[in-house]
């Protein structure tokens, strides 16, 4: 073969390389994830979610791509972020942005399924038709709050014996959440005989006006809501309760490990897994009108020593044993 002849061929060689590469990459099945954060916030749940993948055969770049589409804390930019992956025609919708991401999901399409991560009744909310048969294009995980939200109450009584008063954290943007968790605490306070007070925060300043309004009126204990938002201002919510002395309870563990007082709640890691799961399923040819909501049965408390030990708090040795972690 001639020098030429064969450089000719070798560069056509190699230009075919990525050509090929690419035309593999489009033939994988797409997913689309959709949630109102940033992903600097959730490794542990992105890990959660690509181990169910993998549990259902896909693996992110082998054999299925992920479109994220990330709201940054901006929950006015679901929709716009939820019809790109439309037009992007993904095979599956994953939303795990809680309540506010689920419905933008629901409004943008009726025909790609999407599998939904929520903390209240979804049956309730409009979602599905039923926990066992969906019906439509939605199915997904579900940890009911109510329940959760009142045992964690109770916790934080008794881990705090002495407060009367206990300042509640809403973000009034997510108004079925909120609405569902000030149900449940006002019922748990009543029977425990706390007086609360409610107090909304949907952006950045509005936290640290909250904890201004803190610092002048003293509660005893802080109860934050579940709250998409306010897991992605964790580490602020924790600084400032630490900063001025104020026992705080929160509903999931990366609170606890950015130096909350404790958690206690759904294994929202596990959870983020179960979408995985059932991704996987959909892109194997389930439909989400045959697949029953799962209902998260992995809760867990943990409690922060160190930072009991910081707000002069000591811990019951009841509560110990009944904590599922304990960080020191």
């Amino acid at each position: 073969m001639r020098r030429r002849a064969f450089i000719t061929l070798l560069g056509g060689a190699a230009a075919a390389w990525p050509l090929a590469a690419r035309a593999q990459q489009s033939a994988m099945p797409v997913i689309g994830l959709l949630d109102q954060r940033s992903p600097d916030e959730l490794a542990d749940r992105l890990r959660g979610f690509r181990r169910g993948l993998k549990d259902a055969g896909f693996v992110e770049g082998e054999n299925v791509a992920i479109e994220y589409r990330w709201a940054e804390n901006q929950i006015d930019r679901l929709p716009a972020l939820a019809a790109e992956l439309v037009r992007r025609g993904v095979k599956v919708i994953a939303s795990t942005g809680g309540i506010p991401a689920a419905f933008v999901a629901k409004a943008a399409t009726t025909t790609i399924p999407v599998v939904f991560l929520v903390s209240d009744d979804p049956v309730k909310l409009g979602l599905v038709a039923s926990l066992a048969r969906p019906g439509g294009n939605l199915t997904g995980i579900n940890f009911f709050s109510g329940e959760l939200t009142a045992k964690r109450l109770e916790i934080l009584h008794d881990l705090v014996p002495a407060a009367t008063r206990v300042a509640v954290l809403v973000n009034p943007a997510n108004a079925a959440n909120t609405d569902a968790t000030l149900r449940a605490v006002e019922a748990a306070a009543g029977a425990i005989g706390l007086q609360i007070q409610i107090l909304n925060a949907g952006t950045i300043r509005e936290i640290n006006a909250a904890f201004a309004t803190f610092v002048r009126e003293r509660p005893d204990a802080l109860f934050v809501g579940i709250d998409p938002f306010f897991n992605g201002r964790r580490v602020q919510l924790v600084n400032l309760a630490t900063r001025h002395s104020l026992p705080a309870s929160y509903p999931a563990r990366d609170f606890a490990e950015a130096g909350g007082l404790m958690s206690y709640g759904a294994n929202i890691a596990d959870a983020w897994r179960q979408v995985g799961s059932y991704a996987g399923r959909i892109l194997k040819g389930d439909t989400p009108a045959d697949l029953p909501v799962v209902q998260s049965n992995k809760f867990e408390l943990v409690i922060n020593t160190q930072t009991a030990t910081m707000l002069d708090l000591t811990v019951p040795p009841q509560l110990l044993a009944r904590a599922d972690e304990v960080i020191e």
